[in-house]
């Protein structure tokens, strides 16, 4: 959790700074701009589509679904604090940075919001992260466990890349979106675990 603060508070006073990655920012959001008429570009809708409010808030509602039905409470509180709470923490990010999103003569998309941190990969890396860490607890198999954890990282890679071909956001946005909500996953389960031992506790007394 303080790594990912540290983290976040660099790239934010990069990008408030105008300091070297947002040149580097521009540039890859120029070369992304080139392609948008390449086969790439549906499959990047379809996955930056499929991860949006609605999208991310149908995955949670299903998990936490399954997570009632196992009677995992702890892991049902932890989900509707991160993935809501995420979401409502970056809004706020989004209107104290209130930096413009990529602009182009001709976008693949056009929107009104703020473009740091990224809503798209905030929601993915909390739940996904969120949804690795249940699966990395409960399943026994180490070799299990690590393909758990890539692919959690591949998903959360291409909600990013998809942000950044489609030219909705900036490479310092997603990223400051993952160091963000790792950051808040961390303080999610932290609290989630602390409450259930802190019971565990009393109830042994």
């Amino acid at each position: 959790m303080m790594l990912a603060a540290a983290l976040f508070g660099n790239l934010a006073a990069d990008v408030v700074s105008h300091d070297d990655i947002t040149e580097l920012d521009a540039v890859l959001a120029n070369w992304f701009h080139g392609y948008k008429d390449s086969i790439w570009t549906g499959p990047m809708l379809f996955i930056t589509n499929t991860h949006d409010v609605l999208g991310v808030s149908l995955m949670a509602t299903a998990l936490g679904l399954y997570f009632y039905l196992k009677k995992a409470r702890y892991w049902l509180i932890c989900l509707v604090l991160a993935v809501p709470g995420g979401q409502l923490l970056n809004v706020m990010l989004k209107y104290i940075f209130q930096r413009a999103r990529p602009s182009f003569d001709e976008p693949l998309l056009t929107l009104s919001t703020y473009s740091f941190p990224s809503g798209h990969t905030l929601g993915a890396t909390v739940f996904y992260g969120l949804l690795a860490a249940y699966l990395v607890c409960v399943v026994p198999r180490w070799r299990v466990r690590i393909l758990v954890v890539l692919g959690a990282c591949t998903m959360v890679a291409l909600v990013a890349l998809s942000r950044v071909y489609l030219g909705a956001h900036y490479l310092s946005d997603v990223l400051g979106a993952m160091v963000e909500g790792c950051g808040w996953l961390a303080v999610c389960i932290t609290a989630c675990s602390t409450l259930r031992r802190r019971r565990a506790a009393r109830i042994s007394e």
